[in-house]
């Protein structure tokens, strides 16, 4: 269990590997099951009832996730992978966004993508379909990724050297941000369909990430967003944070999005 909200861990997780159009099972040495999915047995559930027993078992649980973090962080730097974790809410545009980032960039760079849900494989479909190479964690009632999911993730998904794998976390505004998972740079993706205060509301995922993604920008006719508040909002939380307005359904600002992209990769 997770201490920190108390959703289960990644011993609930499994893994799919979308490549494989007829998905089998077999187990590995340790135990685990791959369906191009895998388990482990479940973990015995943990109540730490005293406080400081609670904070002891939160910062074993997020030592032992920072420490596989370094080594997947390692890992893609050695290969020259750019990894983005992208977090939002639940419907903030972050499969459609991915889908238009995938199909605009997909002579340009190659994008790789670990799919993170509690259940289905509905959005990873949907990247499948764009010709993408797409791995599919499914948390159960677990609500964000960690590292030693994607560790896994990147066993089946295999990416390439001089590459991008965008990971699609969970959507949830809170846990994601408190999990480090090797990526180069958090992404928050906020829509203009929720409210401008999200940013002072969960500050925490705004203040860890280095990029703002404002989507769904052609809906502000019909909506009452106020979005100069929303930015200051946001820089008040973190005043680095680099700001993005798109529309992933008309592609305006897209422009700027991609160019951080190929900026990141060439660099």
């Amino acid at each position: 269990m997770c201490v920190t909200c108390g959703c289960s861990d990644d011993n609930e997780a499994t893994i799919t590997n979308l490549e494989n159009d007829h998905h089998h099972t077999h187990t590995l040495s340790d135990g685990t099951v791959i369906t191009h999915s895998h388990h482990h047995e479940e973990a015995p559930q943990i109540h730490a009832k005293i406080h400081n027993t609670t904070i002891s078992l939160e910062q074993e649980i997020l030592g032992k996730n920072n420490l596989l973090a370094a080594q997947n962080r390692g890992w893609f730097k050695g290969r020259n992978i750019l990894a983005l974790n992208l977090m939002s809410s639940p419907g903030a545009g972050k499969t459609t966004l991915l889908t238009r980032t995938i199909n605009d960039l997909k002579d340009k760079l190659t994008i790789n993508v670990i799919e993170g849900d509690q259940e289905t494989t509905n959005d990873a479909e949907k990247i499948k379909a764009t010709g993408c190479k797409v791995v599919q964690i499914n948390t159960g009632t677990g609500c964000h990724l960690d590292a030693s999911m994607i560790e896994r993730g990147l066993q089946q998904l295999n990416p390439p050297l001089d590459s991008v794998v965008m990971i699609e976390n969970v959507g949830n505004l809170v846990c994601p941000a408190l999990f480090d998972l090797g990526e180069q740079a958090k992404v928050v993706i906020l829509s203009v369909t929720e409210g401008e205060d999200k940013p002072i509301k969960y500050p925490h995922i705004f203040r860890a990430s280095e990029i703002m993604i404002l989507t769904k920008i052609d809906l502000l006719p019909y909506l009452q967003f106020d979005v100069q508040r929303c930015i200051e909002y946001a820089k008040q939380v973190n005043p680095q944070i680099q700001i993005f307005q798109v529309s992933a359904t008309t592609g305006v600002g897209l422009d700027d999005w991609y160019g951080f992209l190929r900026s990141r990769v060439s660099s």
